[in-house]
């Protein structure tokens, strides 16, 4: 047996086993023949269900050497149970989706299947589309897909059945409480592609207009409809809603809730003018002629009717006047009228002229105007009014004093006619001109009679035109200081004259101090009279300020310099200078160290005191 190879010994060994199960066959709580061999070693190690299997299942007539190792060349049907006939169409092996510890499906991967979705997902090979699912014909993947089922592209190409099959309000969203009650399906208005803007019919509609036309679900009556509780029906159709089919029967309130000139025609532009509804005059049935008309109800006057086109007018004989009838006439009684003068129109010399009735008489004013225009009926003198226009001959000729009024005594001294500055359409205010008046201005311009000077007036006894013109008053054309009273301040304060400048040096002296009026510069400058100190002004910009060698000091000018006419003469105090000795004693702004002095780098207040240098 030694001598025998490895290979046939092993072989030997197997059969041997194989006939000893077959004649002993294993109790049931016994493991099977195959665990005493360590199977592994042969590169497939049993697990899972495998490992329960006896060795002839696969190890057929003995034969060890050669035995697949993937599972469809077992699994086909001859060695082991193979694919069923309803298992899914795929080129994959087993072990793709199955393992051998479980048969059951539990890595499913969709990516290996080949074919439609359908064909596994039937309700036989795998489940398939509920009871509830849209009636389609579409393939599964044109609305799912393997990664998010849920995450659906719906899209309705494809879908079969009527809308209202899904959209009931369970499967999908059904009609709103507001829709339209129709028994029409949803495509009949509506389409997938925009669902707004439905193209509606009538014809589907199941109930009266106002149902839907209410304002709420759809556009109801407008403002200026008729006033009626009549079924929309009643006068409109679907097919043309316009032009209605009306009937008065149906409407409700007063014509002239309608009939007002906008909802439908009112009354014409020569209708009668009454505050009377249509039905006390006119039928619905025959509009014209109004079976009656009582002047109790008409509004407005006798002409706005009686003018010859709407009703009878005045007669060719009648008296010319714009008088309505009502002033001479009653409707009660038209004739005898009672006239009165002031009803006629024309001119009174129509009648007024010496012959029909008393015309002027011989002493009357010398004029073309109608009698009316300065008399009246009710009162003949005197003359109520003169129109200056029509009167011949100058003004003065009657306005002397004696015939009419003349000038007033605080009139204007002058001896041009009124009307060179007057008018009689309007006497006041007057068009005046200087040119006509005499004497001097201050004869008028003193406040009464005329505008005289202001409060903020030069104070001045000199006459107006010394300085001012009639034909521009302002600004005055010159200024002669001579003939000014009073201080320059008095003038030059900043608001009768030009004052002080924002520069100028603060001062309480007068202008006429430093300055003249023949030569306002260069001033006559003292320092008398000064209000501030020396700094204010002298600070390089208003006057002459520290010169670069002056001693670094925050010292005002006077400390030092005690007078204004000897600048140089200095009266020293050093507790007001800054910086260091040496910044003035340096030999050049101030004596510095003498020649004797021991070398050194140390300020002078070192070893120096300003109260006894030695």
């Amino acid at each position: 047996m030694d001598d025998l190879p490895r290979t046939y010994l092993a072989a030997f060994l197997t059969v041997l086993v194989t006939l000893l199960v077959a004649v002993w066959p294993m109790p049931a709580d016994a493991k099977p023949a195959n665990t005493q061999f360590d199977h592994f070693r042969t590169g497939f190690p049993l697990t899972g269900a495998h490992s329960a299997v006896r060795c002839e299942s696969c190890h057929k007539d003995g034969q060890f050497e050669g035995t697949p190792k993937d599972c469809l060349s077992c699994h086909n049907a001859v060695r082991a149970t193979g694919l069923p006939a309803s298992h899914l169409r795929t080129r994959e092996n087993c072990d793709t989706c199955h393992t051998t510890k479980q048969w059951q499906v539990g890595n499913f991967d969709h990516s290996k299947y080949t074919g439609t979705c359908a064909s596994c997902h039937n309700g036989v090979q795998a489940v398939g589309k509920p009871a509830a699912h849209i009636q389609t014909a579409q393939e599964c993947g044109a609305c799912h897909s393997t990664a998010n089922w849920n995450a659906v592209r719906f899209d309705h190409t494809g879908v079969t059945g009527s809308c209202s099959s899904c959209h009931n309000g369970t499967k999908a969203t059904g009609k709103s409480a507001s829709h339209i009650p129709t028994t029409q399906d949803c495509a009949g208005c509506h389409t997938t592609a925009g669902w707004a803007g439905a193209k509606f019919d009538h014809k589907s509609a199941g109930t009266n207009c106002s149902s839907c036309h209410n304002g709420s679900t759809a556009a109801g009556k407008s403002a200026k409809h008729i006033t009626t509780t009549a079924e929309c029906g009643t006068c409109h159709a679907t097919t043309a809603w316009t032009p209605a089919n009306f009937n008065h029967a149906n409407a409700t309130g007063t014509c002239s809730s309608c009939h007002n000139g906008t909802n439908a025609t009112g009354k014409s532009a020569t209708h009668l003018n009454t505050s009377n509804t249509c039905i006390n005059c006119h039928t619905s049935t025959a509009w014209a002629p109004a079976k009656t008309v009582n002047h109790n109800d008409v509004i407005g006057t006798c002409s706005s009717c009686h003018n010859g086109t709407k009703a009878l007018g005045k007669a060719a004989s009648h008296i010319n006047t714009s008088a309505e009838c009502s002033t001479c006439h009653s409707t009660n009684a038209w004739t005898p009228a009672n006239f009165n003068h002031a009803n006629a129109t024309g001119t009174c010399s129509s009648c007024h002229n010496g012959t029909t009735a008393t015309g002027k008489n011989a002493t009357h004013i010398n004029t073309s105007n109608t009698c009316s225009n300065c008399h009246t009926t009710t009162a003949w003198a005197p003359a109520k009014t003169v129109n200056h226009l029509d009167v011949i001959g100058t003004c003065s000729s009657c306005h002397n004093g004696t015939k009419a009024l003349g000038k007033s005594a605080s009139h204007i001294n002058t001896s041009a006619e009124c009307s060179t500055c007057h008018s009689t359409n309007a006497w006041t205010p007057a068009n005046f001109s200087h040119a006509n008046a005499t004497g001097t201005c201050s004869s008028c311009h003193n406040g009464t009679t005329a505008t005289g000077k202001n409060a903020t007036h030069i104070t001045t006894t000199t006459n107006c035109t010394s300085c001012h013109t009639t034909t521009a008053w302002a600004p005055a054309k010159t200024v002669s200081h001579l003939d000014v009273i009073g201080t320059c301040s008095s003038c030059h304060n900043g608001t009768k004259a030009l004052g002080k400048s924002a520069s100028h040096i603060n001062t309480s002296a007068e202008c006429s101090s430093c300055h003249t009026t023949n030569a306002w510069t260069p001033a006559n400058f003292s320092h008398t009279g000064i209000t501030t100190n020396c700094s204010s002004c002298h600070n390089g910009t208003a006057a002459i300020g520290k010169n670069p060698g002056h001693g670094q000091t925050t010292n005002t000018c006077e400390s030092c310099h005690r007078s204004t006419t000897s600048f140089t003469s200095v009266n020293m105090n050093h507790n007001a200078v800054a910086g260091r000795c040496d910044s003035c004693h340096n030999g050049t702004i101030a004596e510095g160290k003498p020649r004797d002095h021991p070398s050194t780098t140390q300020d002078c207040a070192a070893c120096h005191n300003t109260r006894n240098w030695d």
